[in-house]
């Protein structure tokens, strides 16, 4: 019996290699979890159109809005473990599930980590004509003027909602939270004078700064972005030590054959290193950077630490 039991798993086994090896064989779906034409889905094509030619296989790019990407990445947790079901997905996945107690999925362990394509900062902007020449400037009146600078974001939950709240927490300010239904209409908040100051990914806002409409008071990566030299870093001008950058990158369902994410893992440096791609995600305000699985799995892990420590610290919630 004994016997039969381990015959069954080495020939078990032996399938599964198999068929890892002969992957892929059929259509891919890459699921994306927000509305079409946005950033998360940009980037979705852009890879999956050159992962095509490297794969041979077609992949269909497929939007699954909602919830801050928490709806497609609950689909894509449940999918078969076998490569044919991809998730597209970008920071805010472990920002929204630390302040949410309702996602019905393990933040890091029902994925299988692949690559990430674009790494971006964000840009603390304010209007150009605003009476705030410095990030400290403004954070030594919010701190004489408790909860009376407005902030604009994507939304409650929104990684550009939780990158101010970290800032706020950090320095012991209180900012009042206006959310918009997206970042554009938070960026025409701004122009209107409705908001105060802003986070914004530096594809949205790139444009803007460099037509005068905002001017940029920090960057919150560790070093300076390459298209504002000038504009220092938040570690520099207020808080040492601060580091927010946001992602976009691939990930599949736990326990994916380790030849498929080889694979794909290889056709994603393979893309972002071609150059045509490369300047495209860069004028998105991006860095194509690929990373190890290890190395993604392990910006998540520590990101839904820092987001779930806020959470706590700071009693941020949006259930």
């Amino acid at each position: 019996m004994r016997k039969l039991v381990l015959a069954a798993f080495v020939a078990l086994l032996t399938g599964a290699s198999a068929q890892a090896q002969d992957y892929p064989n059929r259509v891919i779906r890459l699921m994306q979890g927000f509305p079409p034409g946005g950033n998360v889905d940009i980037i979705a094509r852009i890879v999956a159109h050159e992962m095509e030619k490297g794969l041979g296989q077609s992949i269909v790019v497929e939007a699954k809005p909602g919830l801050a990407g928490a709806l497609a990445a609950e689909t894509i947790a449940r999918s078969d473990p076998d490569g044919y079901s991809l998730l597209m997905l970008p920071s805010a996945h472990p920002a929204y599930a630390a302040l949410s107690k309702n996602v019905k999925f393990k933040v890091v362990d029902d994925f299988t980590w692949i690559s990430v394509a674009s790494f971006y900062p964000f840009m603390i902007a304010v209007r150009k004509d605003s009476r705030f020449q410095t990030l400290k400037q403004l954070i030594d009146e919010a701190k004489t003027k408790p909860g009376e600078l407005k902030y604009g974001s994507a939304g409650v939950g929104s990684i550009l909602h939780t990158t101010v709240e970290l800032i706020g927490h950090q320095t012991k300010t209180k900012f009042l939270h206006v959310p918009y239904r997206g970042e554009a209409p938070a960026l025409t908040g701004l122009l209107q004078g409705d908001i105060d100051f802003i986070a914004a990914t530096t594809g949205p806002i790139t444009p803007r700064l460099k037509s005068g409409e905002f001017r940029a008071l920090a960057v919150t990566g560790k070093t300076r972005w390459r298209d504002f030299p000038d504009v220092p870093t938040v570690d520099e001008s207020a808080i040492p030590g601060f580091e927010v950058i946001s992602w976009t990158g691939l990930a599949g369902p736990a326990n994916l054959p380790k030849p498929v994410v080889d694979k794909l893992n290889a056709q994603m440096r393979r893309v972002l290193a071609l150059p045509e791609v490369k300047t495209r995600l860069e004028a998105m305000g991006g860095d194509p950077r690929a990373t190890s699985p290890d190395e993604m799995k392990a910006l998540v892990a520590r990101q839904y630490e820092t987001w779930k420590r806020l959470a706590q610290d700071a009693n941020l919630s949006i259930d």
